[in-house]
């Protein structure tokens, strides 16, 4: 278990430019790169304990970060 926060630019730092025009201009990149932002938050928040879950859900917020990010990688990709 990690306590350090998985930003999209931490995760893709060749593509910091890339994704900020994405952001800005692709309104289906933008909402991903948001829901990414928010459940990136909370698993962070469960990491140090300032909120407890299950495992189930821990694991389940965990799949779902593992899903926005390989979509996000995706669109990178592709522009």
């Amino acid at each position: 278990m990690t306590h350090t926060p998985h930003e999209l630019a931490e995760e893709f730092p060749d593509a910091a430019d890339k994704i900020h025009a994405l952001k800005t201009s692709n309104a289906h990149f933008a909402r991903l790169a948001d829901e990414y932002h928010e459940v990136n938050r909370e698993i962070h928040r469960l990491e140090t304990r300032v909120e407890t879950a299950s495992d189930a859900h821990e694991a389940e917020l965990r799949r779902r970060r593992m899903a926005l990010k390989d979509e996000v990688a995706a669109m990178l990709a592709k522009n």
